[in-house]
């Protein structure tokens, strides 16, 4: 997920009290919201003559619209309890595997003593740190369930942890990804969602040139900006446009009271949020006026897909200013990692290390955020990893989060990322290092073009 995923940052000027109001409006809005709850239930119970007329339904619908409008979203629950494997349904445990401060490594753990089964990979998601939670995977995870060993990076909400933890920016990010890389023991592979793209690719470099015997045996690399001078999109041009020192001056305030993480100088879910919406608003809105009219009619499952969609949507968390300003400028305003000049620590960040992990690049035909070729750029940097263990899929007629969710995702996507890592699950140590030598075309890179073509 590029700069778009944090959001239009540049819609909305933002100063240091704002967040405060923003609390104050949330509480004053309570009894409002409670009255309309209350609406809501009068005009929908049975007993009441009124919930049968178009007056009382159109009531009841107007309530619950402005109860949701104004709600402010938690983090949503997994609601993944079972599997498909080997033809037979196996329950699944999420269990915490690995922590610190600002993430945790869940582990969907799946019950297979009497399940025949192929090998089954160990895959670890690197869920996008851009304002959403993670369980806006829940998809992903569900595709990969059935043939793999799925773990997820859970990132915190940066207002509910505590200034005196310290803060947390990306290089701490890449340094984390190494650890939980240690922690699960080697022979794993990594699927950077988006926004994950360039630290994964960084903390693979640095592991590959430490020789770390704990690299993943292949890197995914969904729909990510390591090179967003490619065909840039709206919200890239936005960043090199405004400059890291605007994005610091009007996007960063500090959590107020009472939040766990209160004085620590974030970028706030809600201006995230109202990014979100504003890039398509229309689309939006209309959503909304289909509620209203499902309501209405009292077609119920449009209704409850409608809530169940914006229930994760509106969804959101703060991000750290350290880490949301040190992406902006490293990633989206200076395009540190393609031009060479992207460190770790004060070290030197050089992909061309990079040799015994295997590389899948994935791009989605409409992408909107980041732009077609953005990724395929990684090919370019990791230049001493063999033709045969990289390939690169551009997939018709999806756009940004069609990369990683949706029918095609799991019909087309999924199982070409299931097949590629199955085939480089041998061993490290079997992959022998190879000299270097000018970036090959990923193996079925012209074979994707004639495809994008004729679409």
């Amino acid at each position: 997920m590029a700069i778009g995923e944090f959001g239009r940052a540049g819609a909305l000027p933002l100063s240091a009290p704002m967040y405060w109001f923003y609390e104050m409006s949330q509480a004053a809005v309570i009894p409002s919201r409670a009255m309309a709850d209350a609406t809501r239930l009068l005009f929908r119970n049975p007993v009441n003559p009124w919930a049968h007329t178009t007056f009382g339904k159109s009531l009841a619908a107007g309530a619950e619209l402005f109860e949701r409008s104004t709600r402010r979203y938690g983090r949503p629950e997994w609601n993944i309890s079972s599997t498909m494997v080997g033809g037979e349904r196996v329950p699944v445990h999420i269990t915490p595997v690995w922590q610190r401060p600002f993430c945790r490594v869940v582990h969907f753990e799946r019950t297979l003593e009497h399940v025949p089964h192929r090998p089954q990979p160990r895959v670890l998601i690197v869920a996008p740190m851009s304002g959403h939670y993670a369980t806006l995977l829940r998809g992903t995870v569900e595709a990969f369930l059935p043939n793999h060993d799925v773990y997820i990076t859970e990132w915190a909400d940066a207002r509910t942890v505590p200034v005196s933890e310290g803060p947390f920016d990306l290089d701490d990010y890449v340094e984390y990804l190494v650890s939980m890389l240690h922690a699960l023991g080697g022979n794993t592979h990594v699927i950077a969602v988006c926004q994950p793209s360039v630290p994964v690719m960084m903390a693979v470099s640095v592991m590959e040139a430490g020789n770390d015997p704990y690299v993943p045996n292949s890197m995914v690399l969904m729909g990510g900006p390591i090179d967003t001078r490619i065909n840039p999109t709206a919200v890239n041009k936005l960043a090199e446009e405004r400059g890291i020192d605007w994005f610091r001056r009007n996007v960063i305030t500090k959590v107020p009271f009472p939040h766990p993480g209160m004085l620590r100088d974030v970028y706030p879910g809600f201006l995230q949020l109202h990014g979100f919406m504003s890039m398509n608003l229309d689309r939006h809105i209309e959503a909304h006026r289909n509620l209203f009219m499902h309501l209405v009619r009292g077609d119920g499952d449009s209704a409850q897909k409608h809530r169940e969609f914006y229930d994760e949507y509106l969804a959101v968390m703060d991000l750290a200013a350290e880490f949301y300003l040190q992406t902006v400028d490293t990633v989206f305003v200076r395009h540190a990692l393609p031009k060479g000049q992207m460190t770790h620590r004060g070290r030197p960040v050089d992909p061309a290390a990079i040799r015994r992990v295997a590389m899948l690049t994935v791009e989605g035909e409409h992408d909107d955020i980041s732009g077609v070729g953005q990724t395929e750029a990684a090919h370019r940097l990791c230049v001493n990893i063999p033709a045969e263990r990289r390939a690169h899929w551009l997939q018709p007629g999806v756009g940004h989060y069609g990369v990683f969710n949706g029918s095609r995702f799991r019909a087309e996507i999924a199982p070409r990322i299931s097949d590629f890592m199955l085939s480089n699950n041998e061993p490290l140590a079997a992959a022998r290092p190879r000299p270097r030598k000018p970036a090959a075309k990923p193996a079925n890179l012209v074979e994707l073009k004639t495809v994008r073509r004729g679409s």
